[in-house]
């Protein structure tokens, strides 16, 4: 592997990327911290508790055992031994073994608790049982100087055996609750987002509910006033967009009158042009205005293969290159004006820019229909291909409008793609040329 491979690798995360990860890691990791200390600390009080009592049983068990021993013959002592036997210690007659003075701190306490047990006046000697675990002996003499051995076997705190069960159930249930409480505070802010992404103006979508807690509500509220608002602004400038368009055909045409009855000369040719201009870019604004709103239109089923056909034989009766390739069978559901529109836009283009034009249309197998309309003009630069389609854009800076046009063509062909439900997207084809696609559920 390459020093250039291993330094571009990217480091690896331990952090989440999502909120809710994030949340949910937190929450748990508190739940389960405080559950362990809380599990730590009844479980040192209950150690400390047992060790109190072993100690006090073990102090007591030993003197009566003892004064037992003592005042027995010796004879009968050792038919009394199993009798006084213990699950962790038993009586054993003589030295017994030998061990080491090294004692730990469990087996400090229990020397003190048989000291104590024995008597002060009476020594002890306690000593660890080398390699046998934690077993050690305490060494003393009865009062008829006999020697007597305690054998002591510490055990550990005896558990239950469900109590693993338990704690398995307890972290599966502090999961279970985490990743709810995780749930319930991140679907409101999902929901929020995705209403957000599907946001559009020139759609009629659902408000967003307002129920739930005050401040999901309070957010919920914000964010329907804030579409509303959007748009009534989106609504009032297309408005005013119309309108002015409207409104200036009238005072136009008036003026192409004017100058056409005009004495011939260069100028009046000039200015019958430049008012012509001017009418086409109205007009074109109109139609912008309109596309954005192109709602009015009901959908209907149409046959797909046909319609394009149609489409292509139009052109062809005039002259014009248009070819179609692949007739899709079956029919479509969408708003036949508005796409015929929006066709003949496209290929306008692609004769205009490419001398001919491909229309070509395939069925996806989910069932959408897409139809490109190709040619083999120059194309367009790659970081200008979403430019292309906003209003008044032109690739051709010149103020030609025979070269560069008005800059609303592609921007109204997509606004009446996004009224059909549809998506319109513009890529260079290899050998060179460009394909328009849109796409149509």
């Amino acid at each position: 592997m390459s020093t250039a491979a291993v330094a571009t690798r990217p480091p690896p995360r331990l952090w989440p990327g999502t909120l809710g990860a994030r949340l949910f890691l937190i929450l748990l990791a508190g739940l389960v911290i405080a559950y362990a200390l809380s599990f730590t600390v009844l479980f040192l009080e209950r150690y400390v508790t047992s060790k109190t009592v072993m100690l006090g049983t073990l102090e007591n068990d030993v003197a009566t055992s003892i004064s037992i021993l003592d005042r027995l013959p010796a004879a009968e002592r050792a038919a009394w031994l199993p009798r006084l036997d213990r699950r962790n210690y038993r009586y054993v007659l003589g030295p017994g073994l030998p061990g080491v003075p090294t004692l730990s701190s469990q087996a400090e306490d229990i020397a003190n608790t048989i000291q104590s047990a024995a008597g002060r006046q009476v020594p002890v000697t306690v000593e660890m049982i080398p390699g046998d675990g934690k077993r050690l002996q305490a060494h003393f003499k009865l009062s008829d100087g006999a020697p007597l051995t305690i054998d002591v076997r510490p055990g550990s705190m005896p558990l239950a055996q469900w109590l693993p069960y338990v704690l398995i159930a307890q972290l599966g249930l502090l999961v279970l609750c985490s990743w709810l409480a995780v749930r319930v505070a991140i679907r409101p802010l999902v929901t929020l987002a995705e209403a957000a992404d599907a946001l559009d103006p020139n759609e009629t979508a659902p408000r967003i509910s307002e129920a739930g807690p005050s401040e999901v509500a309070h957010a919920a509220a914000a964010f329907n006033a804030m579409r509303d608002r959007i748009a009534q602004f989106v609504e009032e400038r297309v408005r005013i967009l119309a309108a002015i368009s409207h409104d200036l055909q009238t005072p136009i045409t008036r003026m192409k009158l004017r100058a056409e009855m005009a004495e011939e000369s260069v100028e009046k040719d000039k200015l019958i042009s430049d008012l012509s201009e001017i009418e086409r870019l109205v007009r074109e604004g109109l139609a912008y205005a309109r596309s954005v709103h192109g709602h009015a239109e009901v959908s209907t089923r149409i046959d797909v293969g046909s319609f394009l056909e149609s489409l292509a034989y139009d052109y062809q009766d005039t002259g014009k290159a248009v070819t179609l390739t692949g007739r899709p069978e079956g029919a479509v559901v969408t708003k036949p004006h508005a796409l015929r529109r929006v066709l003949t836009n496209l290929i306008d283009n692609a004769l205009k820019f490419g001398g001919s034009a491909e229309l070509a249309a395939q069925r996806h197998p989910d069932g959408s229909l897409r139809i490109q309309v190709m040619d083999r003009g120059t194309g367009i630069p790659e970081d200008q291909l979403d430019a292309v389609m906003q209003p008044f854009f032109r690739l051709e800076q010149s103020r030609s409008r025979e070269t560069g046009g008005t800059g609303l063509g592609l921007a109204i062909a997509q606004q009446l793609v996004l009224a059909m439900g549809g998506s319109m997207q513009l890529r260079n084809r290899e050998g060179g040329g460009l394909s328009a696609e849109i796409t149509l559920p």
